[in-house]
């Protein structure tokens, strides 16, 4: 009688065991391919297979250079594969995985809408209250371009607070001897 209740428990137990390296020995493969809407290959796409079936309930790789990928040691059952990548559309598809076989899963992304962020930050205009100083550089096309007698006196009266002693208009007096009076201060007194 021990004998036979332990052949009985010994023979539940074998067959447990056997129905789970059959179940364990049951693993399949969703593998495929991804491409863009103009059949270029695309690599870097974050592929997820998630299911009941797994324990984790979720397994995620990228696909390759060539645009391929692999999630291998699924179980059978219901998954939902999901393609992602910034800048384009989701894919999902739903697929039954049965024992022992590879799923073949491609899809076909669209280019999505790009989100953009654009940070703008004003800045105050800082016054330097302790220096009065404004130079001021003119080019050569700049004095090239204005009608004047081409020296220095008649240049700095393009400059503001700066007046020469006589007018020149247009370079009358080009010959003749101007001094520049700043800010107020008589020509003596600026160099």
């Amino acid at each position: 009688m021990i004998r036979a209740k332990f052949a009985v428990r010994l023979g539940a137990g074998l067959s447990v065991i056997l129905l789970f390296l059959a179940r364990a020995s049951a693993q399949s493969t969703i593998s495929g391919q991804v491409k863009d809407t103009s059949g270029a290959v695309m690599a870097g796409v974050a592929v997820e297979a998630s299911s009941e079936a797994l324990i984790e309930r979720a397994r995620s790789v990228v696909s390759n250079g060539e645009g391929r990928y692999a999630i291998v040691d699924v179980r059978p059952g219901s998954y939902t594969v999901t393609f992602t990548l910034m800048g384009f559309n989701t894919v999902k598809q739903q697929v039954e995985v049965p024992a022992n076989v590879t799923v073949p899963v491609d899809a076909t992304m669209q280019v999505g809408s790009i989100g953009q962020t654009v940070e703008v930050a004003g800045l105050v205009a800082t016054v330097d209250v302790d220096n009065v100083s404004h130079p001021e550089v003119l080019t050569r096309s700049d004095v090239d371009s204005v009608p004047t007698a081409r020296n220095l006196q008649s240049l700095g009266s393009y400059i503001p607070a700066v007046h020469l002693n006589i007018p020149d208009v247009g370079g009358s007096q080009q010959i003749q001897q101007t001094y520049i009076a700043t800010h107020g201060n008589p020509p003596e007194h600026n160099v």
